[in-house]
């Protein structure tokens, strides 16, 4: 098998990551109505980056929650022996709010639509925008990110891997061909 092909080193990592801050100020001029919910577990780490550099962007935090959507998922029945579940988060009212969902990779859109089902039990948004470190591509629901960091068009059969500072010593996204 081929070694990874480097789609975004740390630098770049970081520029569409302020890139897509400047975004969504630009998008949502009324910084109180914002709130970021990452979706575990490489969202969660992307947003609490994005709402560092809106801080210093509208000068007042950014409140940011934490969202598992594996009991939303379609495919349940399929990945029951395999889930792992992790917590979710989201100390905030959500009703009213614009609520930025963050994630890391958007593939067939299947995990966004679980996380829409999912902040159905913390209340009603206004409205939800999403922000997503790399499109892939192959979508299998009418599913479409807000605001985009880099997007691979890939083969179903590559794999894109992030690799966050926090978790892993190195910030990086790699494309894995299969």
């Amino acid at each position: 098998m081929p070694p990874p092909t480097i789609v975004l080193n740390a630098s770049a990592m970081r520029r569409a990551l302020t890139r897509i801050a400047h975004e969504i100020a630009e998008r949502n001029e009324i910084s109180a109505e914002v709130a970021l919910v990452g979706i575990q577990r490489g969202g969660v780490v992307l947003a609490r980056r994005l709402a560092a550099s809106l801080l210093t962007i509208w000068n007042q935090p950014v409140p940011v929650g934490e969202l598992d959507v594996s009991m939303h998922r379609d495919d349940l029945d399929r990945h029951a022996s395999s889930i792992k579940m992790l917590p979710t988060v989201i100390p905030f009212d959500i009703t009213g709010k614009t609520v930025i969902l963050v994630d890391d990779v958007l593939f067939s859109g299947r995990t966004i639509r679980a996380a829409m089902d999912a902040l159905n039990d913390f209340g009603r948004p206004q409205r939800i925008q999403l922000a997503v470190l790399v499109d892939r591509g192959h979508r299998e629901l009418p599913i479409k990110p807000d605001f985009v960091g880099k997007n691979v068009p890939t083969a179903t059969s590559e794999r894109i891997d992030v690799r966050f500072q926090e978790e892993d010593g190195a910030d990086a996204v790699t494309l894995e061909k299969a």
